[in-house]
């Protein structure tokens, strides 16, 4: 295995896209992005999309390639990345990938569980009851009917909600039972870099890019979407709070407030899940140079 993977991970706004960028330059290389929404073609602002200019520097993967009205899962992110390295990898030692989403990134670096097929009749009516009954009805019928995922399960994210329950109702048994972790091997190595800052300046950060956002025109890209709103790849931090102030149901103040604080409330959930791989090194983002060392040391001693 003479090829390698630099994983770039951490929160939201703390520096992936520019590293990234960066590192990708310096390699002569690619980016595949690990990003769960920054894939859909109709959202940018809301999801920190990489800027038109940042995407004609380095080439990028997985952005704006699918529509809100697709289904996207980690799976196929699995397929879709594994296939990506493969053709990047016949021109490129190296790669880099860039995200925060934990889940996409497992998938690709250790495959997914096999889990048995879902009834297609299940799956339409679960979906049909969550779009009439919110969040919290998947969230109440998950802690009443299978508490195992209810605990260990992301019980803010609709789609992965929404596929425990398919399950259950399909096999009669919780997803966890057939998560099983067994890694898969694959035809490369990774050298994996998280990116850390204190907690307060994380948070001032991410305070600091929604102001941006509203700025750059966020109310007014949410309020094109408002008749879609309805649709899984809109339940998101960022547009959930402003389709609630276009509706009347809470002032503008609040909705860029709750904005803050859930985005704050994802990092931390998403510095949870990094913090429990062993393998990444953490840095500052500005620690660039300790960053470049590291990496040059790993691809003269991969282990």
């Amino acid at each position: 295995m003479n090829k390698t993977v630099i994983l770039i991970a951490g929160p939201t706004a703390s520096g992936k896209t520019s590293l990234a960028i960066h590192l990708a330059q310096h390699f002569r290389t690619a980016i595949i992005s690990a990003d769960s929404r920054q894939c859909f073609k109709e959202i940018s602002i809301g999801v920190a999309k990489p800027t038109v200019e940042e995407l004609k520097v380095v080439p990028h993967y997985f952005i704006n390639t699918h529509s809100v009205h697709d289904t996207v899962t980690a799976a196929g992110f699995e397929a879709y990345a594994l296939d990506c390295a493969e053709k990047l990898f016949r021109e490129h030692d190296a790669l880099i990938m860039a995200g925060g989403t934990g889940l996409y990134i497992n998938a690709f670096l250790n495959g997914m569980d096999e889990i048995p097929a879902v009834d297609e009749t299940i799956r339409m009516q679960l979906t049909a009851l969550y779009e009439a009954n919110g969040i919290s009805w998947l969230q109440k019928e998950l802690q009443r009917r299978d508490p195992l995922f209810a605990a260990s399960g992301a019980m803010q994210n609709p789609q992965r909600m929404l596929r425990a329950l398919e399950v259950l109702e399909s096999t009669g048994q919780s997803i966890v039972h057939y998560q099983k972790g067994i890694k898969k091997k694959r035809p490369f190595h990774t050298i994996k870099i998280g990116l850390d800052l204190p907690r307060e300046e994380l948070y001032d950060r991410i305070n600091h890019r929604v102001d941006i956002m509203i700025k750059d025109g966020l109310l007014q890209e949410v309020q094109g979407l408002l008749h879609l709103q309805h649709l899984n790849a809109l339940q998101t931090v960022g547009y959930r709070e402003l389709f609630d102030y276009f509706k009347g149901e809470i002032n503008l103040d609040t909705a860029i407030s709750k904005i803050k604080q859930n985005t704050r409330h994802y990092a931390k959930r998403q510095l949870t899940w990094f913090k429990r791989d062993e393998e990444i090194k953490w840095f500052h983002p500005q620690e660039l140079h300790d960053i470049e060392t590291y990496i040059q040391q790993q691809l003269k001693s991969p282990a």
